[in-house]
């Protein structure tokens, strides 16, 4: 057992990750809706990937932007992800890698 201020100065809240969080992103990679529970009990289910066994985020502004991307290079392979700004702010910019 640990002393409760060792435990406090350890703590890191829960992160949600996102796709900017990725390097490189195949655009073959599986996507699916899966369902969380926040700690009122409540649920509610976001579009993610998984890679190394981590779920990522893939918010609905980055399926649209990829969406016009892959009308004109429908053979795009690998894009890239950029996260500018924080929380209502957060806009994201896909980028063609190949």
């Amino acid at each position: 057992m640990g002393k409760l201020n060792e435990e406090a100065q350890a703590y890191e809240p829960p992160k949600t990750r996102t796709i900017a969080d990725l390097e490189v992103v195949r655009t073959d990679t599986e996507i699916e809706e899966k369902e969380f529970t926040k700690d009122d009990g409540t649920t509610f289910s976001m579009k993610v990937i998984t890679v190394n066994n981590e779920d990522y985020r893939v918010p609905v502004s980055v399926l649209k932007s990829l969406k016009a991307i892959l009308e004109e290079k429908p053979d795009l392979k690998a894009v890239k992800v950029k996260k500018t700004g924080e929380g209502m702010k957060t806009e994201y910019t896909v980028i063609p890698l190949d």
